[in-house]
């Protein structure tokens, strides 16, 4: 059986406040991204109020842990969206889409009560090497 392998870069935000996960998990051919935040490496901070904003920024930081993991956006195969508020759907669904292709993957989209540091939209992902 494959053994497990901690995938960490500095090209994305790390564990938020120091929590104990990792950006993802590579088992064999299959990455696991933990739900990224629209949170910039440069600040720590949110990249501002908006869905847009923040949707396209959580995309960058899955890209790059992927990237870091040996895979890409286009081969992701399922992704999870939290939103705070299921009116932002429309938003982060544009953005959303810029990223993903025309291959998109499998999604989930879930309506939350909160996220951390005031995020509107949290995004993990699966995808293969």
């Amino acid at each position: 059986m494959a053994e497990k392998e901690v995938i960490k870069t500095d090209t994305a935000p790390g564990p938020f406040g120091g929590a104990p996960y990792n950006q993802a998990i590579r088992l064999g051919d299959l990455v696991f991204v933990a739900g990224q935040l629209g949170v910039s490496l440069e600040t720590n901070e949110l990249v501002g109020p908006g869905i847009a904003e923040q949707t396209e920024q959580a995309m960058r930081n899955l890209g790059a842990i992927l990237e870091a993991a040996g895979s890409s956006l286009d081969k992701l195969l399922k992704t999870t969206v939290f939103l705070v508020d299921l009116a932002d759907f429309g938003g982060m669904n544009e953005v959303y889409a810029r990223h993903v292709g025309d291959q998109p993957p499998a999604r989930s989209t879930i309506g939350i009560a909160q996220l951390p540091v005031g995020g509107r939209v949290e995004i993990e992902g699966i995808a293969h090497v």
